[in-house]
């Protein structure tokens, strides 16, 4: 079926610094606050309302990911499959006022997405006056779930998403959207919650200006300048004040038409022989990027 979800909407996490976050945000990343009320603040590396929604809360844990969809008529299409597929409706309205229909769903396995309209973009205000690096855009976000394959299959009947790569044993697969970026979603095997979110960066001497700024902020990166063989982008991580990971990734590679396309198996799982399958320059993944793991916030 043609895919109802079209690209990575927002992310919302719970921090129970918000202050520490959003230093992290805007002076290291280049994110802009748009809107900060009570118990909430919204940032965004563009013209979009929100793409970072943080949730002042006593805890740090992954609330809701968010995935956009084109159309109203799309998001009452995902609604409607969401029971079908062993999930559970936790609300038919948007989440934020910047969008303008939305559907908020719980899986089995303890994950909160949101499928909703897309969220209100100032094509002409993409570029905002920051110390930081300058992100162009929330490209992706990378998922923990203990049941990889009835995840996928959730997000393939309600969202129509489809899979573009995968380790032989499903210990990480990655699936696609309408946009046709090699993934929009990574799903890790393991204990429910979030693995990394990620921001593209367009030029790679973006990559310098984070290494010292990571520097100046008393941080480091986690893994990288790489580029990974799975969508073909290049990347760097660290880690932001509320433990959560965060990817700056280079564009993806693209699948260029589904009626032929075939999703990549990667078979050789076996380290150090197989580190140029994750990383074309050769640098193999540290221990701390391989057992991240960012909690979701218990769903009841």
């Amino acid at each position: 079926m043609a895919p109802i979800v079209h690209a990575v909407g927002h992310l919302k996490i719970l921090v129970s610094d918000p202050d520490a976050v959003i230093r992290d945000a805007t002076e290291i990343l280049g994110l802009h606050v748009t809107n900060r009320q009570e118990g909430q603040t919204w940032l965004s590396s563009n013209g979009r309302s929100a793409e970072l929604v943080l949730l002042h809360a006593g805890e740090n844990a992954t609330h809701t990911i968010g995935l956009e969809a084109l159309t109203v008529e799309a998001v009452r299409a995902a609604e409607a499959r969401v029971a079908q597929l062993g999930c559970r409706i936790e609300s038919s309205q948007p989440s934020l006022t910047c969008m303008a229909a939305g559907v908020t769903f719980t899986t089995p396995e303890g994950l909160r997405f949101e499928i909703h309209t897309p969220v209100k973009d100032t094509i002409y205000g993409r570029r905002q006056p920051s110390t930081g690096v300058g992100a162009n855009r929330m490209d992706h976000i990378n998922l923990i779930t203990p049941d990889p394959a009835a995840t996928r299959s959730q997000l393939e009947g309600i969202g129509g998403l489809m899979l573009s790569e995968r380790l032989v044993d499903d210990s990480l697969s990655w699936m696609y959207g309408g946009n046709r970026q090699h993934h929009i979603l990574g799903l890790v095997k393991g204990t429910v919650g979030l693995h990394h979110y990620s921001f593209e960066f367009l030029e790679f001497n973006q990559y310098l200006r984070l290494g010292d700024t990571l520097d100046r902020f008393g941080k480091q990166m986690l893994w990288g300048p790489g580029r990974h063989r799975p969508g073909d982008n290049t990347y760097a991580y660290y880690v932001e004040a509320s433990g959560a990971m965060v990817e700056c990734s280079g564009a993806m590679a693209l699948v260029a038409d589904d009626a032929t396309f075939e999703p990549n198996v990667i078979t050789n799982l076996q380290r150090p022989g197989n580190v140029r399958q994750m990383n074309v320059w050769g640098t193999p993944a540290p221990l701390e990027w391989r057992t991240h793991h960012f909690p979701f916030a218990a769903i009841g």
